[in-house]
């Protein structure tokens, strides 16, 4: 930093010298080219003025002053009698001189305001495009939180400043452009809210500026070096804090829409719980009011009925559970109690504890390591994972996978190991999942195109799977086409040695 200093400075000083160098050269050039046309005094005295307006506007009032001297000798010198000497002899030739010199002084000093107002609206113009780029950052950020955690950099970037630091009052919380800034401006920011002192300098070449929106303060920003002027820093001091109260307000509008949706989400979650439990009620009432009144009943009838109580309390028996499964999962609940076992093994015990839902369909397990018959002492590939909780997970994707498989078709389970998870995949033949559907499988009592029409399932299931595995560090995705089955992959951490840090041996990890 230091070393780039000198550079500059190096370099502002060879530039000031070339200047000095090329309005002397200019001046005798000129002084040249008059001599040898022969110019009068007037003529000369023109176009030394013209010379001393230019340079002026160029390079400012000093070196217009030197190129005005420079020009008063030349002028005496060359072109006012007695021609070669410095002196002047005659009032007439005295008022010409110091006209000369009076004029050259009047007019550098025009030139030089007019060039001081053209550099002055030139910085004004590019700090009203820098707010404006200011602005329209902050607009296009959609995310308040995140807008507020990058002000410091993005206010640094635009303006080119060495460090900012902002603090918001609600939250008690420091943002930084950089990581190096000294921690004392953090106690002077909050002094700075709390006094409501507008403006203070301190140490380090910062300037702090209280964050006002009426008459509360809700912040503070301090901006290094302090070159930026007064009306600049107060708009971006404005615009700040519009952006810290947006992002309070965005906050609270959030708190509020999530409250109100929750309440909504509540009220929706009963009426189809309720709708879903008087299902099955309806019908076991329905079919055990004919059974006792029984007049009439042949045998084929009678039984038809019984088979119908008996789906349906096994079906309300199933929504009971998933119910209870679902007010565990919201409470919390959950453990995860991990053991060795070998993913086969769990996939086999799954299917075996679905052999009633999967007896129509061709199951096919694709999974390395020994089954649940393997041989003893073939424990060296085992993973730990809670079986329990992902052997509820297997049992709703197979019976929602048997559910909308023809009679006859193929469910395949696979898993493996793969990046640090342990993976598993359910696969089957059915007509897939339609591509409206597929953002919204995971959500409570979704059910579908296909499952509303079969009027079969609780859209459940796969809610509770997912919240299953977010439990045990996991998560679940689906690959489906329409007319092409679905595919559900899902994993959990892959930890081959008990957690705690002990092998399977007893001995320390």
């Amino acid at each position: 930093m230091i070393l780039g200093m000198k550079v500059m400075d190096g370099l502002s000083n060879s530039r000031g010298i070339l200047h000095w160098f090329v309005g002397t050269l200019i001046v005798t050039l000129a002084t040249i080219l008059l001599v040898w046309l022969g110019a009068d005094s007037t003529t000369a005295g023109m176009v030394f003025l013209v010379l001393v307006v230019w340079v002026s506007a160029q390079a400012g009032i000093r070196l217009s002053l030197y190129v005005a001297l420079l020009c008063a000798v030349a002028f005496d010198y060359y072109f006012l009698l007695p021609i070669h000497t410095l002196q002047i002899v005659g009032l007439q030739q005295w008022v010409a001189m110091i006209s000369f010199l009076l004029s050259c002084v009047v007019v550098g000093r025009v030139a030089e305001r007019a060039r001081r107002q053209a550099r002055q609206a030139d910085e004004r113009r590019k700090d009203v495009e820098r707010l404006y780029e200011l602005s329209q950052e902050m607009m296009l950020q959609g995310d308040a939180a995140g807008l507020i955690r990058d002000l410091p950099r993005l206010i640094a970037r635009i303006f080119a400043l060495d460090g900012v630091v902002l603090y918001v009052r609600d939250q008690d919380q420091f943002y930084t452009s950089t990581d190096d800034l000294p921690m004392s401006i953090h106690a002077s920011l909050r002094a700075m809210t709390l006094s409501q002192n507008p403006t203070l300098v301190i140490p380090g070449s910062f300037t702090v500026r209280t964050l006002m929106m009426g008459l509360r303060p809700v912040g503070a920003l301090g901006l290094r070096p302090a070159r930026l002027s007064y009306e600049v820093a107060t708009a971006v001091s404005a615009q700040v804090a519009i952006a810290l109260t947006r992002g309070t307000a965005v906050e609270a509008s959030t708190h509020m829409e999530a409250a109100r949706e929750g309440e909504r989400l509540h009220a929706a979650l009963i009426d189809s719980l309720t709708h879903e439990l008087r299902t099955p009620l309806t019908a076991i009432r329905a079919a055990a009011s004919t059974l006792v009144d029984g007049e009439g009943l042949d045998e084929s009838v009678r039984r038809e009925l019984a088979a119908i109580v008996d789906e349906e309390s096994a079906r309300l028996d199933q929504l009971i559970g998933e119910a209870v499964e679902m007010a565990e999962i919201d409470a919390n609940v959950v453990a995860v109690r991990p053991v060795p076992q070998h993913p086969r093994a769990l996939l086999e015990q799954a299917v075996e504890e679905s052999r009633k839902t999967l007896a129509e369909h061709r199951v096919v397990i694709a999974a390395e390591g020994p089954s649940n018959q393997g041989e003893p002492g073939e424990q060296d590939n085992s993973a730990w994972f809670d079986p329990h909780l992902l052997g509820r997970v297997l049992h709703h994707l197979l019976e929602n996978a048997a559910r909308h498989t023809p009679a006859g078709g193929r469910i395949l389970l696979g898993s493996q190991r793969a990046d640090g998870r342990l993976e598993f995949r359910v696969e089957d033949d059915g007509p897939g999942i339609d591509a409206v559907d597929l953002p919204f499988i995971f959500n409570k009592f979704y059910r579908g195109k296909t499952g509303s029409r079969k009027g079969k399932g609780t859209g459940m299931g796969l809610a509770i799977s997912r919240a299953i595995l977010a439990a045990h560090g996991g998560g679940i995705e689906v690959e489906s086409a329409p007319g092409k089955g679905a595919c559900f992959r899902f994993w959990v951490p892959l930890v081959e040695k008990e957690p705690g840090g002990t092998l399977r041996d007893g001995r320390e990890a």
